[in-house]
């Protein structure tokens, strides 16, 4: 391959440590967390937008937010230990949560009081049994909760509740709350909505009784193990019939909403306009063709309020924003990047706010006072993250962050106020309040001034981005970390970190958290370790994001493949030991990789992979993939398990045998089609162990194992 072929810049970040400095070992990474940056936690803002509320120990105590000066203590329990909390509406009631039960990723069950600020009474929600989202209407009068796979609502102050729904069944019919993989891949788990008056509650019901199940097994040291079972919906299988429902609190009748469209869809999200209208999100099973609905609750009738096609996919997102104009913000890839639309009642685009190109990453909200909405975006590159904001009657975007590197923002609730949350590639988060319409910085939170300094003492490698272009002539973004006493003249191995699946980046001008610490101690230990964005990735506009459509995998592992042959022509580089590790997506991209270039790559470590496109979730794949009836080639040409049988390196697999999202059955079947090759490999399985693999020393067992791995492989 040409060298004509690429183009490598480097922008170095920190000079090269002396032979004086310290050494990094895992203990400190995983048990000591001595790298461990101070976190501020997200602020909860109250109603005045100048004071937020932090849980400590037992109490809730409300800060100033311009002085950080504590000011009062909203509540203090005595006979309950509480994990988390939220205010009503108008901040005289407390809804608590205790004795917390983790269902999934997003999902729990707990039991919830309501703790009234004026009466200073604590009332529990319910005495039946654990119940799942107790929320509070507007006016803080009622409750509703989800128990059992049913809905339930009752007065705060009454013990009588009001069953809503009857029919809920475990693994049959949920009403209220979300199934799996609705969970996971539209990141909801509560599904019903009070209206604005608190008259209705709108709210899925979930039909899975056709779903097949899965089970997975876990340990407890009794005589026979736990096998759970749920529903989970393989690619190309049988989804949840799913319905939109309005229940009337007046007159006790639910009214189900005629969302009509195809049989087979999906209703990722409903939002109260009003309390006579009700918005139905209506996307087709292919994720290409999503409507906004409006419904009636009186009738279920419903009328179109927008339509928007792609010839890929379209992501779900919750920036939906109605204004008091008959007039309501949206954000899409209608342009080529994801940009923010204002659109009238009609469905009609009225104006373009953002332009340009770049992506809108998330939108914070509009401030109904000024008309100013504020954005992050990645209009300096893909890399970085900035704080914005623009008019609601258009106009320039203004830059309110000062710092490149990444901005993240937490705006207070009236949005005279903003945290931001920066940090670059070498540099630990910082916290800083700023006053918004002058942006203003008025205090540092927390700018992690003594990890800053502690890093210093240690003997951290030379961090620098680069550029590099594939020989589709595309140019991809990439890091790299060399040994701090780096000798051009020496020969290094390359250890490669990938994970590069659908709107995800590894590289970005960010704080790399205890991962970067472990790619900093196998500097010391003499690796240049190197991460590159491939096509898929974010922040680039559409055509880059989804150029993998119908083909996941497959651009992304040649991206990867043709980085390490062009690391393996540098005379820096023992071309002989290139290594690639990846968890998740990562990891299957690592396997892929390992097993189509075998020639390239000595090592892979493959944490969690899917190994079979066939064998995971129906939304997530399908969006990407379209059924395995509809794309047999795309499925089989990208799915490791068919090219188990090239695998010549050396092959770490690791798994947790709890793992409800990439099931276990990934490990078992790519180690099952190993061994029928003969095929050596090592293995670890972390029994009771989910997606994340941690928990104890969980994660110090991990990368003790896969340290070793890369020492004596590679």
């Amino acid at each position: 391959m040409k060298n004509s072929f690429f183009i490598l810049t480097f922008l170095s970040i920190c000079s090269t440590a002396s032979a004086q400095l310290k050494d990094i070992n895992l203990p400190q990474i995983w048990e000591d967390y001595k790298f461990y940056p101070k976190m501020v936690p997200g602020f909860n803002f109250m109603e005045d937008g100048k004071h937020y509320s932090v849980q400590k120990s037992s109490e809730i105590v409300q800060y100033d937010l311009t002085s950080g000066a504590q000011t009062s203590i909203i509540y203090s329990a005595k006979d309950i230990n509480f994990s988390s909390y939220t205010f009503s509406a108008d901040e005289n009631k407390i809804v608590l949560e205790t004795d917390r039960e983790q269902i999934y990723r997003r999902s729990s069950k707990a039991n919830f009081y309501v703790w009234d600020r004026k009466s200073e009474k604590l009332t529990p929600v319910s005495k039946d049994g654990k119940q799942r989202y107790a929320t509070l209407d507007t006016k803080g009068n009622k409750i509703a909760f989800v128990r059992g796979n049913n809905l339930f609502y009752k007065e705060v102050n009454s013990a009588k509740e009001v069953q809503v729904t009857k029919d809920g069944v475990q693994n049959k019919i949920i009403n209220g709350a979300t199934d799996w993989v609705y969970e996971e891949e539209f990141a909801m788990s509560s599904a019903f909505v009070w209206s604005p008056e608190g008259t209705k509650i709108a709210f899925l019901r979930f039909d899975e009784t056709a779903v097949k199940e899965f089970t997975y097994t876990t340990y407890d040291n009794e005589l026979y193990p736990i096998y759970n079972t749920f529903k989970y919906p393989k690619a190309g299988e049988v989804n949840s019939d799913v319905s939109v429902h309005i229940y009337d609190l007046a007159t006790k009748k639910t009214t189900q909403v005629q969302v009509k469209g195809d049989k087979d869809q999906y209703i990722p999200r409903i939002k109260w306009i009003n309390d006579d209208q009700l918005c139905v999100t209506r996307l087709n099973r292919h994720q290409n063709d999503l409507t906004l609905l409006i419904a009636n609750p009186k009738n279920g009738k419903t009328t179109v309020l927008l339509h928007e096609e792609n010839k890929y996919f379209i992501d779900v997102h919750d920036n939906l924003t109605f204004l008091e104009k008959d007039e309501f913000i949206w954000t899409s890839d209608d342009d080529g990047y994801n940009h923010i639309y204002v659109y009238n009642m009609k469905g009609k685009k009225v104006r373009q706010l953002t332009k340009g190109n770049f992506d809108v990453i998330r939108f914070y909200g509009l401030n109904k006072k000024t008309k100013e909405l504020y954005f992050q975006a990645a209009a300096e590159s893909a890399m970085h993250r900035g704080i914005y904001s623009t008019s609601l009657a258009g106009g320039e975007m203004k830059a309110l962050h000062t710092e490149t590197g990444v901005n993240k923002a937490q705006f207070s609730s009236t949005f005279e106020y903003y945290v931001n949350t920066y940090s670059n590639a070498t540099t630990p988060p910082s916290y800083k309040v700023y006053e918004t319409k002058k942006n203003k910085l008025v205090r540092t939170i927390e700018d992690n001034k003594g990890l800053n300094n502690q890093l210093k003492e240690y003997n951290m490698g030379n961090h620098t981005f680069f550029e590099f272009m594939n020989p589709d002539s595309i140019v991809l973004n990439g890091w790299m970390i060399k040994p701090a006493d780096f000798d051009p003249n020496k020969k290094y191995p390359v250890f490669m970190y990938v994970y590069g699946g659908p709107g995800r980046q590894t590289v970005m001008d960010e704080w790399g958290g205890q991962n970067y610490m472990w790619f900093q101690m196998l500097a010391q230990k003499g690796y240049i370790v190197v991460s590159v964005d491939n096509r898929g990735t974010d922040a680039r506009g559409e055509a880059f994001r989804k150029s993998t459509y119908m083909n996941l995998g497959g651009l992304e592992t040649q991206d990867q493949i043709d980085v390490a042959k062009y690391f393996a022509s540098k005379p820096f580089v023992d071309s002989e030991r290139i290594g690639i590790f990846g968890w998740s997506f990562g990891g299957y991209l690592s396997t892929s990789c390992l097993a189509k270039a075998a020639d390239v790559f000595k090592m892979a470590i493959a944490v969690a992979p899917v190994i079979n496109w066939k064998w995971y979730d129906t939304i997530y794949t399908e969006r990407f993939m379209r059924t395995p009836s509809e794309n047999n080639k795309g499925y089989e040409d990208n799915s490791p398990i068919n090219f188990a049988g090239q695998i010549r390196g050396k092959y770490l697999l690791v798994h947790g045998m709890a793992d409800d999202n990439v099931h276990f059955q990934n490990a078992a079947e790519m180690a099952r089609a190993l061994i029928a090759k003969n095929i050596p490999f090592e293995e670890a399985y972390y029994p009771n162990k989910n997606h994340g693999i941690y928990g104890g020393y969980t994660r110090s067992h991990l990368y003790n194992k896969m340290t070793n791995f890369v020492l004596d492989n590679l």
